[in-house]
């Protein structure tokens, strides 16, 4: 390392130690496992969101992230991937190479189709590229998918490369794919994200299999989920009082413990109930109840065992 890199990186720890003085009581470093970066004004536009999405079809790159939530402690995220498009993990990797706020992202590769261990292992060379996410999305159905030829066979291939694999808008059919995935392949990592918005079932027989189904999962110390996705619409409200959602989240945690849970702000598509600050609030409130041990799990080192992303600057090693 030449003399003024290591210069620079002992100014930034200085500045970082600095920072953490300078801060409340009540800050800490925070890792969001979860936002999406896109550019509708980018040549070709994209895929999501809609044009007729008022709330948040304007760019969503790091910079503007870094900018909202600077004074919160955040110090890092991680991109989900937010398009069905191959070219897009490319472009995502592109933005997280130039913005080291960003730590890692989770791409969008389907199993079992002719490119996936090639494209597997090309970007599998980028440290930034932590994984792949299926699930309830894009016209596909993980409940089907993974009885597709080759399908398995690729998230075994996946799970050889120490990768994650990520799923997407959880109901019981997704939580019962995702038991059946963590049984023929008890190696591989897998997060389940917005879990406290997943529609369980109403009727009595099918709510007791899926909280069997999470209760099993739970007992796989390579299975995380997401407190993500929390503030609700409630007629014409949106509750910002932890209250609101205690028993909703104590019922997950109680299944998960504090050692498989993660945070994740789901931003900007968070923009539609809640600012981030107002949905930082929620989650801080609530885990904050849980003592200062499961705290720096939540929000910290939880998403190192899940994902292993590296820091890239400083700050992102204080905890």
């Amino acid at each position: 390392m030449k003399r003024r890199e290591v210069l620079r990186m002992g100014v930034g720890c200085v500045v970082a130690s600095l920072v953490a003085r300078a801060q409340p009581r009540n800050h800490f470093p925070i890792l969001d496992a979860h936002i999406h970066l896109f550019d509708p004004t980018r040549r070709g536009g994209v895929p999501w969101p809609e044009k007729s999405d008022a709330v948040i079809y304007k760019p969503a790159l790091p910079a503007r992230y870094e900018q909202i939530t600077r004074s919160m402690g955040v110090v890092g995220a991680i991109a989900i991937e937010a398009s069905p498009l191959e070219s897009d993990n490319d472009w995502v990797l592109r933005q997280a190479a130039r913005n080291p706020i960003i730590v890692g992202m989770v791409g969008n590769l389907i199993p079992g189709t002719a490119t996936f261990g090639a494209q597997l292992e090309r970007l599998r060379a980028n440290p930034l590229f932590l994984g792949i996410r299926c699930g309830n999305l894009w016209d596909r159905d993980l409940f089907l998918d993974r009885m597709k030829p080759g399908f398995m066979t690729d998230l075994a291939r996946l799970a050889a490369a120490g990768l994650v694999l990520e799923t997407a808008n959880p109901d019981g059919r997704l939580i019962e794919a995702i038991l059946d995935i963590s049984q023929q392949i008890p190696e591989l990592k897998i997060v389940i994200d917005h879990l406290p918005a997943a529609v369980v079932p109403d009727e009595k027989q099918p709510r007791e299999e899926y909280w069997a189904h999470l209760r099993t999962l739970a007992r796989n110390p390579r299975v995380f989920i997401k407190l993500s996705e929390v503030p609700v619409r409630v007629g014409g409200d949106v509750p910002k009082e932890v209250s609101f959602y205690k028993e909703r989240l104590d019922a997950i945690w109680d299944v998960f413990g504090e050692d498989h849970i993660l945070f994740g702000s789901d931003g900007p598509n968070s923009d539609h109930l809640a600012s981030y600050e107002e949905t930082l609030k929620l989650v801080r409130d609530y885990v904050a109840t849980k003592g200062a041990a499961a705290r720096g799990k939540y929000f910290w080192s939880n998403s190192i065992a899940a994902y292993g992303w590296r820091p890239r600057r400083p700050d992102q090693r204080m905890a």
